[in-house]
């Protein structure tokens, strides 16, 4: 099969070995997939990761144990669990310690012609959400995790420090909630997106403000820092940037500041699911390009420009 594959440097494979499935696993046909940044920051060195790219997707089931299963569309978790160890046991199966991780951890990702799947992780898509806003899902359930971690009260103060790929579904998100929201980003498109639906924005930090809430997502390590300084006293900053390399960190500030820091992954697919079919979220709206899989290259270099938010690749097209 084709598949974009990552040894060092990107390439093309029109060989590739189609995935061999265990005795758990469905056999996908990829629709689509969406290029995010931590597919660039792995080509930067991140995870030490080697195999096929990609963890956002959506497609259709060729095999399956479960025969209903085939023929339907499906979205997948990334994190693949095992289901018996004290982790998993423990409803953390997002922390499992046998776990292969999607284009991350020991497992092959979406940027091919197919992929396996474990049906523990799969979700079927309803009819009425399209492919292109089905290829989301992942990314919204990270979105949706911050308020699954944090109790975020209409009266407070939230910052969103970073208006990119993911900046942009967790401000939709958090503007649901009828907080006191508001986005600081230097991209004036991704701002009057944002206006458009009504959320505040700012280019830069507004001198002297503070809040109850920060999420970084600058998906950089200055993030640490300048979400740090945006929050009051008792505070709480939420982390969802990952990046190759480390951030120079105020631990003593965090002291005696006293600030909660909260590490924030992947999030709940069935709740993705609901908020992408309830017309609540704009997606649509946030593909700037489709390429197909043989142009993955020329869509990876397009991602990584300055204001570029969702590039998909379609792999079913020549």
């Amino acid at each position: 099969m084709n598949a974009l594959v990552f040894d060092g440097k990107v390439a093309l494979v029109d060989d590739y070995p189609q995935p061999k499935l265990a005795a758990n696993e469905a056999l996908v046909r990829v629709l689509y997939a969406g290029i995010c940044n931590t597919d660039l920051e792995i080509m930067r060195g991140y995870a030490d990761f080697r195999g096929v790219l990609g963890h956002e997707f959506v497609g259709i089931v060729e095999r399956s144990p479960d025969r209903s299963l085939e023929g339907q569309r499906v979205v997948g978790e990334i994190n693949a669990y095992c289901g018996r160890c004290e982790a998993c046991q423990d409803g953390r199966q997002t922390h499992c310690y046998q776990r292969t991780v999607l284009d991350i951890r020991g497992r092959d990702g979406a940027f091919a012609e197919y992929l396996s799947l474990p049906l523990n992780v799969s979700h079927r898509v309803p009819e009425s959400i399209p492919d292109e806003a089905a290829v989301f899902t992942e990314p919204l359930a990270a979105a949706l995790e911050i308020t699954n971690q944090v109790h975020i009260r209409p009266t407070d103060g939230v910052v969103v420090l970073g208006a990119g790929k993911l900046g942009l579904l967790v401000a939709q998100v958090l503007g649901l909630i009828g907080c006191d929201l508001l986005v600081i980003d230097h991209h004036a498109e991704n701002l009057s997106f944002l206006q458009r639906r009504g959320i505040s924005t700012v280019p830069e930090s507004p001198l002297g403000f503070q809040a109850d809430v920060v999420v970084e997502c600058t998906g950089n390590p200055s993030g640490f820092q300048a979400g740090q300084a945006l929050l009051k006293a008792r505070g709480t900053l939420v982390l969802k940037s990952t990046y190759h390399g480390f951030s120079q960190v105020d631990l003593s500030k965090v002291v005696v500041d006293e600030i909660t820091l909260v590490g924030s992954r992947c999030g709940p697919f069935p709740a993705a699911l609901r908020l992408l079919g309830s017309g609540f979220v704009d997606v649509g709206s946030l593909i700037d390009a489709v390429y197909p899989l043989a142009e993955g290259r020329a869509a990876l270099t397009r991602a990584c420009e300055k204001g570029v938010r969702k590039v998909l690749l379609k792999p079913g097209d020549a």
